[in-house]
């Protein structure tokens, strides 16, 4: 590697951390003001460059005129200010009294409704950019090309970090923001007008976002993909750097840069037999620096501590714990009865559905035990459904008996939290959130270049029950069987003198430690065995497709999770399986209704959000049916 290839991969690798800076930048003042985890934010950066693209078509970008582009880059950023003060008034307003993850799946919904505006407005094609007037040169650098227009961006980050910081440190308005970022209940209480601050940095986080994107455009094509793609860089840059610090996310942006570009410049390395191609590691490397820095400082490179209030919890009982009662078994038993009657239908795809329907409800099941009781947020549930279904597909395909292949899916994902929960524990909040989602981020990147082990990115296919279930009708009953007996099992886990320490330890751990219960060790344990009915749902899941692929490792299986365990209520008994019937009946009516479905699920979900604010069964629970809790 010469000095030169090093040289032109650092500035690449600099330029590319400007840009990441000014997506994480909003994010962080989103979340530092609001603390509402916006996975919207990468919808509004793709907007950005959508926008900027008609705009700059418009104003004669494309004929080389520089005053088109920078029109054009001026008003998709207004544009997605705009649209993001109009997201925060209209709908994140109506939730404020709702749980916070609540607030997520409102974001969630918008990305899909986004994607899909985005889709019906552009077409599906990628849109390039035109070259900047003024900077559509290169400048040798020791010998090497350098684009202007990257050099360009290399000012733009520092720029922007020391616009934010003066506004932060030297106005009335950074003043309150400061205030709401350290102590949202204390600046509340000093009279500090939070629905109009919470506005006004919704809209600045989003104008950032904007800008980020139209900058982009002259770079990289607008495309359908981007928004997911960019969210999780911006949640690393946000959480490496420490939550709501602007210079955090400067540096950490940084990092990330670098560390990449030093992956590409170095290139595969030969290491006795095995030879290590670096630049493979760009799809995970970020996930690693951020683990390791949050394993030696928790709370990020410049994060502090913050006073947060506390999450609103249905009708204020959230310490109250009441059992099933006997209206909650008659329930149980009704849908145990109807979902026994479902193969006399005679429709096959009608079990299909179901079948998908239950392991739905068993994941949400595991990742709820977690969450609600347990107080672990986890962004990377999926890492434990995957594990699992790539546990079954290897013994079956390894012609193990149908009973230990199965058998093995649970221990392996128990085994691989055990490993992982050891280290996780240390953290909490979102930054247990984030250290989850780099957990199933690196065994994703294992399981799509790992071709002689996972088949790379065409997954294990041939992974089917044995004959015994091979009839829909018989595998349909056999994992209706299962998935009852495990929401039962996890039911009564909640109710457990375990369970209590959990929730004892979710509600104070400093009160809990005190009253002498092993906080570490119940959370390693609790997240144990979430992993292991987390990795029974993957096995059925293996069995039900005949196979499976690094997509059972992915963000979005994950936020599926999280998204069907709010929209059923966090903490209702019947909230996993109200969750996943709603979330996946929608998904594939609609998929086949309209080429738009996506958006009209996130138009159901915005509905339920606010007509449902705790949730279909938390709904249920305040309105007569109390005996349900488990929370």
């Amino acid at each position: 590697m010469s000095l030169a290839s090093l040289a032109v991969q650092l500035l690449n690798g600099l330029a590319s951390a400007s840009s990441l800076f000014l997506i994480a930048a909003g994010l962080t003042l989103i979340f530092g003001v609001t603390r509402i985890v916006n996975f919207a934010h990468g919808s509004l950066f793709m907007l950005g460059a959508y926008v900027a693209f008609s705009a700059g078509t418009r104003f004669g970008a494309y004929a080389g005129s520089p005053f088109g582009f920078w029109s054009a880059t001026l008003l998709a950023a207004i544009a997605v200010a705009i649209l993001g003060a109009l997201i925060e008034a209209l709908l994140l307003k109506r939730l404020y009294r709702a749980p916070e993850l609540l607030q997520l799946t409102a974001t969630f919904g918008v990305v899909l409704i986004v994607r899909d505006a985005v889709l019906a407005s552009w077409g599906p094609e990628d849109r390039l950019g035109p070259r900047v007037a003024g900077l559509d040169g290169v400048v040798n650098v020791l010998g090497r090309a350098i684009p202007e227009y990257d050099l360009f961006l290399l000012v733009v980050g520092p720029v922007v970090l020391i616009l934010l910081t003066l506004l932060v440190s030297r106005t009335r308005f950074g003043m309150l923001v400061r205030a709401a970022s350290e102590n949202r209940v204390l600046a509340a209480a000093l009279g500090v007008d939070e629905k109009t601050l919470f506005t006004t940095v919704f809209a600045l986080g989003s104008f950032l976002a904007g800008l980020a994107g139209a900058l982009t455009l002259p770079r990289e094509p607008a495309n359908l993909g981007m928004d997911l793609a960019v969210i999780a860089d911006a949640f690393v840059v946000t959480v490496l750097g420490g939550l709501g610090s602007i210079p955090g996310a400067f540096i950490a942006a940084i990092i990330i840069g670098i560390t990449k570009a030093l992956c590409i410049a170095v290139g595969t390395v030969q290491v006795g037999p095995f030879a290590i191609a670096f630049p493979r590691l760009t799809l995970v490397i970020e996930f690693v620096v951020m683990a390791l820095v949050l394993l030696v400082r928790p709370t990020g490179l410049l994060g502090r501590p913050t006073v947060v209030a506390a999450t609103t919890q249905i009708a204020g009982e959230r310490a109250l714990v009441r059992r099933p009662g006997p209206r909650s078994g008659i329930a149980a038993a009704v849908l145990v009865v109807l979902a026994l009657l479902l193969p006399l239908a005679g429709d096959p795809y009608l079990l299909v559905l179901a079948t998908d329907i239950l392991v739905a409800a068993l994941f949400t099941g595991s990742l709820q035990l977690i969450i609600a009781t347990g107080g672990m947020i986890s962004f990377g549930h999926a890492a434990y459904f995957g594990i699992g279904a790539y546990a079954s597909a290897l013994a079956t395909l390894h012609e193990w008996p149908f009973p230990l292949a199965l058998a093995l899916a649970p221990v392996a994902a128990a085994v691989a939290s055990l490993a992982f929960g050891a280290l996780a524990v240390r953290v909490s909040g979102i930054y247990l959130a984030m250290l989850t989602l780099a957990l199933a981020q690196i065994l994703w990147s294992i399981a799509t270049q790992w071709d002689t082990m996972t088949g790379g990115s065409n997954g294990l296919t041939g992974a089917w029950p044995p004959d015994w279930l091979g009839e829909r009708t018989h595998y349909y009953l056999f994992v209706l069987i299962v998935v009852a007996m495990a929401l039962v099992a996890l039911a009564i886990i909640a109710l457990t003198p375990f369970g209590y320490a959990l929730r004892g330890a979710r509600d104070s751990a400093l009160r809990a430690a005190s009253s002498g219960i092993d906080v570490r060790a119940r959370r390693i344990k609790g997240l144990a065995i979430a992993a292991a009915f987390a990795g029974i749902s993957g096995a059925l899941f293996t069995y039900s497709k005949g196979g499976v692929a690094p997509d059972a490792l992915s963000i979005p299986r994950s936020v599926d999770a999280l998204v069907m365990m709010l929209l059923g209520g966090q903490g209702a008994l019947f909230g996993p399986l109200l969750g996943a019937t709603a979330f996946t009946w929608l998904s594939d009516v609609l998929a086949r209704m309209t080429e738009y479905w996506r958006a009209c699920v996130g138009i159901a979900i915005l509905v339920i959000v606010s007509v449902f604010p705790n949730g279909i069964g938390g709904t249920f629970r305040l309105r007569g049916f109390r005996s349900s809790s488990v929370r």
